[in-house]
């Protein structure tokens, strides 16, 4: 790989952190520099339609930029198509509004307070009104990977063992083990997200990008060249190794 290949990590609802994710990386790349974001746009952080509106956006004007579904991307849709606030995956059991999911902090981001005192049906109807078309339109799109040479880019990661084109939605959005604890070399070096850490983490045979910054923490940007890998800080480039 030649030519810088730019990844953002979980987004949450962090748009004024995609600013300066996007910022830096216009610094480093250029204005056209390919990037690729590992999916949960929206939930817990305050701003999920600006950061859904600046990646479609930033796409519908030519740019380079691959936008990844993530679980909770899932569920924002599943409620807005059919009002459905559970996810068999979530095994807690609670449900999206729940602040540990923080589908509230999602729907008021679109101008809809006071999401608990909603009947669910109720809430749907109010949340088809308030999101637009073209949103919609952008989470039923997301792509589940995104391969480049030896690099697979996916949400959660994969199953172990099993090819790419028998890998389940399921898992591609919400597996944590075996996928976790897996030590061997998979046919790819799996670049994720999904299982927050305190910081990015580079095992071997797999790249956790989720910085935490739906709890707060930094957005995470990395940076593959000829295969090495680097984070991208205020600083500029600091290496991630194994």
């Amino acid at each position: 790989m030649n030519q810088p290949l730019y990844v953002i990590g979980d987004i949450h609802g962090q748009m004024a952190m995609l600013d300066v994710a996007l910022d830096r990386i216009a610094a480093d790349g250029g204005a056209d520099a390919p990037m690729i974001s590992l999916g949960d746009l929206v939930d817990r952080g305050p701003d999920s339609r600006a950061v859904i509106d600046t990646l479609l956006t930033g796409q519908a004007e030519g740019l380079d930029w691959t936008v990844l579904k993530g679980n909770h991307d899932r569920m924002f849709q599943n409620f807005i198509e059919d009002a459905r606030l559970h996810d068999a995956r979530v095994l807690s059991g609670v449900d999206w509004l729940n602040p540990r999911l923080g589908g509230v902090a999602t729907l008021a981001s679109y101008g809809i307070d006071g999401a608990e005192k909603y009947i669910p049906e109720d809430l749907a109807t109010a949340t088809r009104q308030a999101v637009p078309a073209t949103h919609l339109e952008f989470l039923q799109a997301m792509p589940l990977y995104h391969q480049v040479g030896n690099l697979l880019f996916v949400h959660a990661g994969i199953t172990p063992g099993v090819p790419l084109d028998r890998q389940t939605e399921d898992d591609l959005l919400w597996i944590r083990a075996p996928f976790l604890d897996h030590t061997e070399p998979h046919p790819w070096l799996v670049v994720h997200g999904h299982t927050a850490l305190q910081a990015p983490a580079h095992y071997g045979n797999r790249i956790n990008l989720d910085s935490g910054a739906g709890y707060d923490r930094p957005l995470t940007v990395a940076v593959f060249e000829q295969d090495k890998v680097w984070t991208l800080g205020p600083d500029g480039r600091k290496p991630l190794l194994p």
